[in-house]
């Protein structure tokens, strides 16, 4: 079994963020047509996914859920978005992740075990039990919040530049 190392903020920070700074930065910078430069973006997208787990996983000795969660979203999104050339589907990949974690930590909320207390507990050390439940359940309401304006956004907001 490998040894888990700390990462700093910076490089949790570029893990977290890179790869869609490189999915807007290639939708940018691709001339033609809006579809073109979605698939082109999508499979940027997906390889500094691939990327950014593999760099977690050999700097750090282990990859955090959320980071695993969203790559495999963006690859079968992103699969999908550029199999079909149809870009509603990495449009709706956001939706899908934020309602995956409002649904873990709803879960965990509802058989009393408050998720995040394992993933923040650290950076939260005087939280008890009932602020755990107040952050999670916060939490939980604010994915609901971002998985429908996401929905909001990409069915009312056009790509074409």
């Amino acid at each position: 079994m490998s040894e888990q190392r700390n990462a700093s903020a910076g490089f949790r920070l570029t893990l977290d963020y890179g790869p869609l700074l490189v999915f807007f930065a290639v939708n940018f910078l691709t001339p033609g047509a809006t579809i073109a430069r979605i698939i082109a973006a999508t499979g940027a997208f997906m390889i500094a996914m691939i990327v950014a787990l593999a760099l977690s996983w050999f700097r750090t000795g282990r990859v955090s859920p959320m980071l695993l969660i969203s790559a495999v979203l963006v690859l079968v999104f992103g699969g999908l978005t550029i199999w079909f050339h149809d870009e509603r589907f990495i449009k709706m990949k956001p939706t899908f992740v934020y309602v995956t974690f409002a649904a873990v930590l709803g879960f965990g909320l509802g058989t009393g075990r408050p998720l995040l207390q394992s993933l923040l507990e650290t950076a939260y050390p005087g939280l008890d039990a009932q602020g755990w439940r107040k952050l999670t359940r916060n939490w939980s309401i604010f994915f609901v919040f971002m998985a429908v304006l996401n929905e909001a956004v990409w069915r009312n907001v056009s790509t074409d530049f």
